[in-house]
This record gives structure tokens, sequence and C-alpha cells, in this order.
């Protein structure tokens, strides 16, 4: 087991976690929350006989929290130096939420360099805002009230997101855990990032994945969430869709026995 930090190309460093030996599997956390998220994935695929990498997104975690680097380019330019520094090869990548546009621009900047399969959890995937050739998307405004109201009390949002996150009967422990790695992130970064997941147009990006793709997602998520998870796979050659009935947008825990054996049968696929 290694733990420890990959340096970025702006000088900032990003928290590592690598244990197991084998095919790696490298796991991207969804916005506010860190590696540490993916706990019961990464035991799972080390008991398995696999190599589990998480990393905490710059401004999260115990990684650099700079004022600057929140656009995709640089993220997966991030994402990047964690597979070089990691030496990894012939990997599956896992990014739920907001790491699922960090997959997106990797395979459109980077190629897919070291990659041969890619899970997309929950998507926040191909793009949040309506426009006239967007009309799925959410109206702007929707997006510049969720900014305004995470301002004005960053750890009062990030409570009020838990349920959506961990559905309403999740047991308290839980959703301290998770509240205790969304506090340890910068507010500023939490902002930008909003920003960038929300913004940013990976409709193109998404036609350079050409690797086997599942896209997994919950019945009982945000509304917007089944139709990002179908539009995801339709801009995927030869990729299909799973819906967990019911499950939340944080569906890897609230239905972890499913999913770790729905990834294992993937990564063995």
């Amino acid at each position: 087991m290694a733990d420890g930090f990959v340096g970025t190309r702006d000088g900032q460093t990003l928290a590592f976690h690598d244990i197991g030996s084998g095919v790696p599997v490298v796991f991207i956390h969804g916005w506010s929350l860190s590696g540490e998220i993916w706990r019961e994935q990464v035991e799972f695929l080390a008991a398995q006989g696999y190599r589990a990498i998480t990393y905490d997104r710059r401004g999260h975690g115990r990684s650099s929290k700079p004022a600057t680097g929140y656009d995709y380019d640089t993220l997966a330019d991030d994402l990047a130096a964690v597979l070089a520094q990691t030496d990894v090869t012939n990997a599956t990548l896992v990014g739920h939420s907001m790491g699922s546009g960090e997959i997106a621009r990797y395979f459109a900047r980077h190629g897919g360099e070291r990659l041969v399969r890619a899970l997309f959890v929950a998507p926040t995937t191909p793009f949040a805002v309506k426009t006239d050739d967007n009309p799925e998307g959410t109206d702007r405004q929707i997006f510049d009230q969720l900014v305004a109201a995470l301002k004005a009390d960053p750890k009062a949002y990030l409570a009020a997101g838990a349920p959506g996150l961990l559905g309403h009967d999740a047991a308290p422990e839980t959703v301290k855990c998770a509240l205790d790695m969304a506090y340890q992130a910068d507010p500023g970064a939490l902002e930008k990032c909003l920003r960038a997941f929300t913004e940013t147009d990976f409709r193109s990006d998404l036609r350079a994945v050409r690797v086997p793709t599942l896209v997994v997602y919950g019945s009982g998520d945000m509304p917007s969430m089944p139709g990002n998870a179908r539009r995801t796979a339709a801009a995927i050659a030869g990729s299909r869709v799973e819906a967990y009935e019911g499950a939340p947008h944080g569906l890897f825990i609230t239905d972890r026995e499913r999913f770790n054996d729905d990834l294992l049968r993937f990564i063995r696929s």
C-alpha cells in the first residue's frame, strides 16, 4: 500500500492512495468529496487481486487548494499526472458525478492513454446548461442560485445536499463521514468546480471515448440524471447504460454490493 502526493504541471500536489496489485482501477470522486469516499470499492478490489488508486481533486481533501486551476483542461491534466506518476497501464477509469467530466476531457485531451475501460457513475455530462441547441439542460439561473447559496453558507449548503447523495434514510454515521470529507474542501474551489461542471460542454469530448464504457445511474437521483446518463451513453459508441432502481446520487454507497459486483464484472469483461 502506498500513500503520497503527485505533482501537477502548475506546481500543486494531489494526495493519492494506492493499494493492491494487478490490473489497475483508478477512481475519481464527485464534487466536494475526496478519494476516501471510494473506500469500500478500494478494499473490495484489493481483496479480489486488483490494484485500486484514488486521489483527491485539487481543492478537495488533502490536496493543494490553489485559487486557480478548476477548469476541466487543468483537471484532466491533473488526472494525467496521477496516471503517469503511478505508472498505470491498461487501467479502468471510474468517475462519479463531476468526475465524469474529467473522464471525457481526459480522452479528448490525452487520447485515453493508459486506459482500456471507462465507467461513468451518475454523470453530469454531457452538458448541464439549457441552450438553443441543448434544450434538455437546466436554466442557467438555477445554477446561479446554487452558487449564491453555496457562497452564503457553505456548510449549510453541503449538509442540505447530503440526502440527495445518500438518500433520506442514510445512517447518521454515513452522513457524518461524507460531510467530514466535504468540509475539508476549500469553499472557493467548490464554487469554481460547481461552475465548471455545470457550464462545460462535453458533447464533443464524449465522442473521443473509444473504449468499452458503462454508464450507471440511480432512478431516485435528481430529475436531470437519467437524461444525463442516457445522453452520455448515446454519445459514446458501443457503450451501455444501466439504472439502479430507487438509488440516489451516491449509488455506489447505498447499493454497494450490487455496484461492486457490476464493477468487477465490467473490469473482467
